[in-house]
This record gives C-alpha cells, structure tokens and sequence, in this order.
C-alpha cells in the first residue's frame, strides 16, 4: 500500500503550520519542531523566491492531502465527488474527508492522530453498527454508531489515549461515550465545523486549470 515517507516534523515545516501528525507532542512548544524551527527543511541560504499563483495552490492542496493523510489519486477522486455534488465544491471536498472513519476515530479521540487512527482501522479494532471495518477511507453517515471492539477494549493501548485526549474538544457532528468507548455521528459537519486553517478555494482553482 502507497503511503508517505517524509517525517512528520518536516512536512509541519514544509507546509509553514500544524499537520497535527504527531499527536500530544504537536501541543508542545518544547516538543514541536515547527515552533523551534518554523523554516521550511533543506538548506536556508537566507533567500526565499516569491511563490507563483500555481505554487501557491499547489501548496495548499499538499497541506490538505497531508492534514488527512490521503495520497493524490484518491484525492482526486474525492474532488470529482466533490464536483458532482449540490453545493460549492470546496466545502464538499472538506465534508468527503471528514467523513472518512479514520478521521471520525480521530476526531472521537481513540487516537492521538489521524496516521495513528488509520493504524487502528486497518488492524481492526473499531467497528460500524456493530460490524468490523478495517478501511480507513470507509464514509460513515448520519446515524453511525462507531466504536472500539470489544476484544480490544481491554488493550491498555486505549486507556494510553484516552488518558492523552480526554481534555480534547469533540466536534460538534458527533457524539462520544468514553466510558463506553463509543462514538455516534449526528450529523454531517458543514464548512463552519470543520476546525482548519484550509482556502479550499485554491485546491478548486488549481485542479479547474
């Protein structure tokens, strides 16, 4: 399966801000590379050339594909849904990715990350409506009840995240029971849920070229 290589500490630093790739530690002025770092990685000679509108929105969609941890033909393919939907496709972009069951692990708080919750999927330890999925880009609905197998609900490993975020807000499309380590999708978010620094509108402008 294709997946990124880079470090995660230097795609922060590529993109200019936080891909919250790293869990606990992105919260961390003393363990974040991009605040004792916040260059770009590779060599500083001091100079940096002005972006190109291209370059611009080139940078944007990479941030983006990084954020969710998606690679560029299944992006694309989000995109082309995004289009086909009623709407402005930006927004509907940003919606398809929320949607994605390692995202809505993430966001419930069973992983400290978005690359630790498409571990967790692909290994099998959550179920939808009380049947096993083990793929990370599984869209889940209105309705959904996502929650930790029981087999897995004894693993420690749990109760190492739940310990790292329970002071972390829920959003507000879902619904979560800690003790029960479960989670339910109320709604689908809408552009004003949705919590990043994203101007989906440049990824629309440079895949409309």
């Amino acid at each position: 399966m294709a997946r990124t290589t880079e470090a995660s500490c230097r795609q922060c630093r590529r993109e200019g801000c936080k891909l919250y790739l790293k869990g606990d530690r992105c919260f961390s002025k003393d363990k974040c590379a991009l605040e004792k770092r916040p260059t770009p990685p590779g060599p500083q000679n001091g100079r940096r050339s002005k972006s190109s509108e291209y370059g611009i929105q080139l940078r944007e969609k990479q941030k983006v594909k990084r954020l969710y941890g998606v690679l560029e033909k299944p992006f694309r393919h989000y995109f082309e849904l995004a289009e086909k939907q009623d709407g402005i496709t930006g927004s509907n972009l940003l919606t398809i990715l929320e949607e994605r069951l390692d995202n809505v692990v993430y966001r419930l708080g069973f992983a400290v990350s978005r690359k630790e919750a498409r571990q967790l999927v692909n290994h099998g330890h959550f179920t939808v409506n009380g049947k096993k999925v083990n793929i990370p880009s599984y869209r889940v609905k209105p309705g959904d009840v996502i929650a930790v197998k029981e087999k897995s609900k004894k693993s420690p490993k749990f109760k190492e995240i739940l310990d790292t975020t329970e002071n972390r807000p829920v959003v507000a499309w879902l619904q979560v029971d800690p003790e029960n380590l479960q989670g339910t999708v109320l709604n689908l978010p809408t552009r004003d849920d949705i919590d990043v620094d994203i101007a989906e509108h440049l990824i629309v402008e440079l895949y409309s070229k």
